[in-house]
């Protein structure tokens, strides 16, 4: 589905060579008084970051993208944008992989996996503007041309997959796939549709899974999500968890 042509001239896009951080440039402009719906890309950061103030490797040929949202939905909603964002990435990385290739999944809450390998990750923050306007960014990379050397997770590159698509290329699709899963999404009133989306993109749904929390790891089953976007888990000799936030890993370990 592609977005209506009022929706998409919503969006706008600044383009950067350099920059320490396409999240950070957004938040700088959200202060300066930006409206919100902008995308800033970049060809290279000299200080991006992932979940948990990871470093994240940023070398020209790879695609480096934030959107900035001011107040994108009332606070109950949203949980659900980090998925609403995945699933945007998803269909995007779907336009320009091969048919017949390892599988596209989504593994929650919002890493983009090819062969369970991720390429893309997403970084979703939130501050709140001196005029009381809550400013919310997405921050997006994706691995075309490069990929970190010791990563945390197994992970992969667009270029191993036969995929030639430069960031310029990949981020027209990334453009136009999230306002047509933003308009669905609809400030969190389409929330419904948007999950019954991601879950036929998920990786994982049951099986057995560890999700590391902050302070201890469960294992269990992983039996879907719910309408919030919380992972649902039937914990060994426990009871099922809704968990908003965590690190999941596969196989229980």
């Amino acid at each position: 589905m592609r977005p209506s042509r009022n929706f998409i001239d919503e969006f706008r896009h600044e383009g950067l060579d350099e920059t320490s951080s396409t999240n950070i440039e957004c938040f700088a402009r959200a202060k300066a008084g930006e409206t919100g719906n902008l995308w800033v890309t970049a060809a290279r950061q000299t200080g991006g970051r992932g979940r948990r103030g990871r470093p994240w490797v940023s070398e020209r040929g790879n695609l480096y993208a934030s959107l900035l949202l001011i107040d994108p939905s009332a606070p109950e909603q949203m949980g659900s944008l980090p998925l609403a964002f995945a699933l945007g990435v998803y269909r995007a990385l779907r336009t320009v992989l091969p048919t017949g290739g390892q599988p596209l999944e989504i593994k929650w809450p919002n890493d983009v996996l090819i062969g369970r390998k991720k390429t893309c990750g997403i970084l979703m923050e939130a501050e709140f503007l001196g005029d009381g306007r809550r400013a919310v960014v997405g921050g997006i990379g994706i691995n075309i041309a490069h990929k970190p050397d010791n990563p945390a997770y197994p992970v992969t590159m667009l270029s191993e997959h036969g995929v030639p698509c430069s960031p310029d290329e990949l981020f027209a699709h990334l453009f136009r796939e999230t306002a047509s899963v933003l308009e669905i999404w609809n400030r969190g009133q389409g929330v419904a549709e948007i999950m019954n989306a991601w879950r036929a993109a998920a990786c994982g749904i049951g099986e057995r899974i560890t999700v590391n929390l902050p302070d201890r790891s469960i294992s269990g089953r992983f039996t879907g999500i719910d309408d919030n976007g919380f992972l649902l888990l039937d914990e060994d000799d426990g009871p099922s968890r809704a968990i908003a936030a965590g690190d999941v890993f596969f196989g229980g370990t």
